[in-house]
């Protein structure tokens, strides 16, 4: 079994031999909630890549003491998800079920046809709640890189990044059922590409959404020959696009276990 993962700033500059000290809320989820002891292997991390492994040295009532003996970096592939607004919970099922399967940055998606909408207050509590869903799917699936979780954006300020993001040299693909091409068999020149994956509401994109995101450099593309429900449509697309540019299949980058 992989080792636990706990979030601390320490683990970008720890070192071999290292006594790092992990304090507050992630030293007390170790020791009171996890019981974790002294002797047992852990993972702190930096939530941007950084990896330090090692044995609990110490721990008192909210810290915990780990001497490092390993030391590494995640590089994980830059995959975006754009995620529309969904009713019942189904935009926060696919938040957390993405970044399990390996998105590096979440952007909340104010659809033209999205019954859910985030305005005043409600738009930075529903953000702050994405991110504590991403920090918590990250640590359960042993990463090091946390994703952000940006502000919420309209159709026109979708469009706008994505013609940034294209003229950067990202591809961006937009799921939708009505079109031909399927994102299995699209091409990849160089397999670490980064991707963003803009997935639409319960309603589907729009035809102007489309057009809009077309026109600003994405590609439109069909999954499969099934309509996927807003939670599962875009976990299932980072899914497919791992395996495709064979990100999955390599060693387990955890340290220890």
């Amino acid at each position: 079994m992989t080792a636990p993962v706990f979030v601390d700033p320490a683990a970008a500059t720890a070192a071999v031999g290292d006594l790092v000290r992990v304090e507050g809320d992630e030293a007390r989820h170790a020791v009171t909630v996890q019981r974790r002891q002294v002797g047992e292997r852990v993972n702190v991390v930096d939530g941007a890549g950084a990896r330090a492994g090692g044995l609990i040295a110490a721990t008192g009532d909210r810290w915990m003491d780990v001497r490092i003996d390993a030391v590494s970096r995640d590089r994980d592939p830059d995959v975006t998800l754009v995620q529309a607004l969904a009713k019942g919970g189904r935009d926060e099922q696919a938040v957390e079920a993405a970044v399990e399967l390996g998105a590096t940055r979440i952007v909340p998606w104010a659809s033209d046809r999205a019954i859910v909408q985030w305005r005043g207050p409600k738009a930075a509590k529903g953000r702050e709640k994405w991110a504590s869903l991403a920090l918590a799917a990250a640590k359960q699936s042993r990463r090091a890189i946390v994703p952000a979780v940006d502000d919420a954006v309209a159709t026109r300020q979708l469009a706008a990044r994505v013609g940034e993001a294209v003229a950067s040299g990202a591809r961006v693909l937009v799921l939708h059922e009505a079109v031909a091409t399927p994102i299995a068999g699209l091409t990849w020149a160089d397999a670490d590409t980064p991707v963003w994956l803009v997935v639409g509401p319960e309603g589907g994109i729009s035809d102007a959404e489309v057009e809009a995101l077309v026109a600003a450099g994405a590609e439109a593309v069909v999954l499969g020959p099934h309509v996927l429900r807003a939670s599962s449509a875009g976990p299932a697309a980072l899914a497919a696009l791992a395996a495709l540019r064979g990100h999955w299949g390599g060693p387990v980058t955890t340290l220890g276990g």
